[in-house]
């Protein structure tokens, strides 16, 4: 039933009281016709949210000397980074507005928090060289956030150009954790050989570069979750499970390294390959 003119007016004069505005976001249609959409997609917001907040608390741990949760809650932010793309794909409730807040909550969870977690536990053992290795990782992520939000729709899906940031995040806060899981009441800063700060430090300062760098790292996008598999996948699954909750900490961690190592590989491989052929 069509509104009268005074309750349209009533209504219009309520939302005109309101603080916040009612966000606008200009699409296409099927027929490639421009059309205006009201409001926002809750359910994929839901989960960049839960990431958002995930960075937020591991920044909260990491302040206050919880070096295992605050690294942990990292993967758990990952996860969280991993669903809201794909629920947004598989119920076709992608937007604009979804796009640019998992971005900033991406620079939260996997830009400040480990390059927060890296200095309180081991880099402010350096001093000013402890905190530019940090505000380099945190500027690099930056970086590879913005170039990739221009890059949407450019380059192949299937390569992510640089590594990702949570692979990069993945690296920093899994060394934290698995050194830390070493002890029972953990270990950092003045606890740690000099010797190791300073190979940790490379390791972020390396972390923070691959993420600029325009070495190609597989993304994992053209993975078919939808279509039929067989049997023995999901006992592959199950395997894959049972292994990283044996240790979670040092097998993370090696998963990342092997996955931050296979771009430089492949880029290796390939020059040796034109060299050959030249």
């Amino acid at each position: 039933m069509n509104q009268r003119p005074e309750e349209h007016d009533n209504a219009s004069s309520i939302e005109s009281l309101l603080p916040i505005d009612e966000h606008v976001e200009e699409g296409h249609d099927n027929e490639g016709r421009k059309v205006r959409h009201r409001g926002i997609y809750l359910l994929p917001n839901l989960f960049t949210t839960a990431n958002l907040f995930a960075g937020f608390y591991s920044i909260i741990c990491a302040i206050n000397g919880n070096f295992y949760v605050a690294a942990a809650t990292v993967f758990v932010a990952m996860v969280l980074d991993g669903l809201d793309g794909r629920v947004a794909r598989l119920t076709n409730t992608q937007s604009a507005f979804g796009a640019e807040y998992d971005s900033l909550s991406d620079m939260v969870a996997f830009g400040l928090a480990p390059a927060i977690i890296a200095y309180q536990w081991a880099l402010s053992e350096l001093g000013n060289v402890g905190l530019t290795i940090a505000f380099i990782y945190v500027a690099c992520a930056a970086l590879r956030l913005a170039r990739f939000n221009t890059q949407i729709g450019i380059v192949d899906k299937r390569w992510f150009i640089g590594l990702a940031s949570p692979a990069a995040a993945g690296l920093v806060a899994g060394m934290v954790w698995a050194i830390w899981a070493f002890s029972d009441e953990g270990v950092g800063g003045a606890d740690l050989p000099f010797a190791v700060i300073i190979l940790f430090a490379i390791l972020v300062a390396l972390a923070g570069l691959l993420m600029v760098s325009n070495i190609k790292y597989y993304s994992f996008k053209d993975l078919d979750l939808k279509g039929r598999v067989p049997f023995v996948a999901i006992l592959v699954v199950v395997l894959v499970f049972a292994v990283v909750f044996s240790d979670p900490p040092r097998i993370l961690l090696l998963m990342f390294l092997v996955y931050a190592a296979s771009g430089p590989v492949q880029y290796m491989l390939r020059l040796r390959k034109r060299q050959v052929e030249q």
